[in-house]
């Protein structure tokens, strides 16, 4: 199902917006919020009621965690030291049993409708290889949209309460409004209270320049996903659900087509959500940062899905890194190891946690957790090696910031990169390991040219997929210098940068890839 780009959003939008500007500033965020709601149970219908259950948990959790901590501090006030420590340790063990218990509730909802399935096939497989012959019946739930983001950002917001880095919140629509918010509802980013609880519960009046700008936005993300990662998906179905019947070099194009279709539809679709928050005057976190001109893996994850990088950096890699299980590790191997040693170690067992759960939560199956797990494996072994490469490229005199050496580096990630996703699209873990061993073993260039023009493309969509993904690649270079285009277009005279919007928007009328042939790729994240 598209969301972003069907004729329902394109239609919802923009009478969302005309009614939020209809009313007055107080009103504004609760047109907001009804507007979510209606959002919600479009696609979820009654499982509204689960992302009501989560607010509800957060608000109450909230502001018991809020009342404990102006009881410490009310106790403490005019304690000693050691009486104070004692006090704070008192009411650390009961902030900390609110604190995990609204943690495991919420990821409750989201393992009984994501994993139950899969951990049940896993148990059932486990029972049959040591020869039991019962089993457990292997119940599938549809899922509210967006759950897997929702709950991150409840338990970010309940984190940061505790550790007293966000205050909590007394209104419970706003907390609501925060976890429903219909742009960043289906597929992101993932957003932190701190970060939008100004903005989003403001009302702000729509300006001009939020209205074009924020629509500039969107048509952009609609060029990214109409005209190119929509055309792709029809050559990458047809190599991924049959395999094979094609060559190695068949296979990696469709895995290269793959990576473009993802970042397309990953990145159009977050140029349509800031750009929709945008007109409403809220200023959402970007979610990309030119990722493909990344030097290394872990650079590469960096400026990918920034926001969900950042939420497993700061509450999964530091709290394990910083744990007392990891930390008394750690001060023994000090005692025979080098700091060097100690410190990968230390990062080595948080990175596993991270990318553990990294994998399983862009899917349930084994090849995410394949796919979770080779990048871990990527980025461990980079940072292992990279004091030796560093000494190797000082003894024969390479120049680490010859551009030719960053060119290098940029297409070896590339390549990764391209395998990684390969297996992340593959139908099972099964398929990702086929499909490689087919790179290898079926690498033959018979017939190339006439499967490369009949699985659903030929001369024109390429000459179109060629000229956009050149247009795309302009524009992100010129990011990368930081030029804001945007802004530099707002200086042009109104003419011109009216022509600009209207050949945007003729191109993706002329050259969008829809009708009969086509299907819009499926949103890669809607269903988390």
């Amino acid at each position: 199902m598209s969301y972003f780009s069907s004729l329902y959003y394109l239609a919802f939008l923009p009478a969302v917006f005309i009614i939020y500007n209809l009313f007055p500033k107080k009103v504004r965020p609760f047109i907001l919020l009804i507007a979510s709601l209606i959002f919600f149970y479009t696609y979820s219908k009654w499982l509204l009621v689960f992302i009501l259950i989560s607010a509800l948990s957060i608000y109450i959790a909230g502001k018991l965690l809020n009342k404990l901590i102006n009881e410490q501090n009310a106790e403490i006030k005019d304690l000693e030291l050691e009486k104070k420590k004692l006090v704070k340790e008192k009411y650390r063990k009961k902030k900390k049993l609110i604190l995990l218990g609204t943690i495991l509730f919420n990821v409750a909802f989201l393992f009984y409708f994501k994993y139950l399935g899969f951990f049940t096939n896993v148990f059932n497989n486990l029972l049959s290889l040591f020869k039991f012959d019962s089993s457990f019946k292997i119940v599938r739930h549809l899922a509210p949209i967006g759950i897997s983001f929702y709950t991150l950002e409840a338990i970010s917001y309940i984190v940061d309460v505790y550790h007293e880095k966000c205050p909590s919140e007394n209104n419970f629509f706003k907390l609501l409004l925060y976890l429903t918010f219909f742009p960043t509802l289906v597929e992101g980013p993932i957003t932190r209270y701190n970060d939008v609880r100004e903005d989003i519960y403001a009302g702000h009046k729509a300006t001009y320049d939020s209205f074009c700008f924020g629509y500039q936005r969107i048509l952009y993300g609609l060029f990214k996903k109409m005209v190119i990662a929509d055309r792709l998906n029809i050559f990458v179905k047809m190599i991924f659900c049959d395999y094979n019947h094609f060559s190695g070099p068949l296979i990696f194009l469709g895995a290269i087509f793959y990576t473009i279709l993802l970042y397309m539809e990953f990145s159009g679709t977050m140029d349509i959500v800031i750009g929709s928050a945008e007109i409403f005057g809220i200023k959402l976190k970007e979610n990309f940062r030119q990722p493909f001109f990344s030097k290394s893996i872990s650079e590469f994850w960096s400026r990918w899905h920034i926001s969900l990088g950042a939420w497993f950096k700061d509450y999964i890699f530091y709290p394990v890194s910083l744990s007392k299980f990891v930390k008394k590790i750690t001060s023994s191997l000090k005692k025979v190891f080098s700091t060097h040693v100690t410190s990968l170690v230390m990062g080595g067992i948080a990175l596993f946690a991270v990318w553990s759960l990294n994998g399983l939560w862009h899917g349930a199956g084994y090849q995410f957790l394949f796919f979770g797990y080779y990048h871990f494996t990527l980025i461990l072994l980079a940072n292992i090696f990279e004091p030796y490469v560093i000494k190797i490229c000082d003894k024969l005199k390479i120049n680490r910031q010859n551009i030719f050496y960053k060119i290098f580096r940029i297409i070896k990630t590339c390549i990764l990169v391209f395998i990684g996703e390969m297996f992340f699209r593959a139908n099972s873990l099964a398929s990702g390991i086929a499909m490689f061993k087919r790179l290898f073993t079926h690498f033959s260039f018979h017939r190339f040219g006439h499967y490369v023009l009949t699985l659903g493309l030929d001369i024109k969509d390429y000459i179109i997929l060629g000229l956009s993904i050149i247009f795309i690649f302009i524009m992100s270079i010129l990011k990368e210098k930081n030029v804001n285009v945007r802004e530099e277009l707002s200086k042009k005279n109104i003419v011109l940068r009216w022509l600009c919007y209207y050949a945007l928007i003729l191109s993706i009328i002329v050259f969008g890839a829809y009708g009969d042939g086509y299907a819009p790729v499926e949103p890669i994240y809607a269903d988390f």
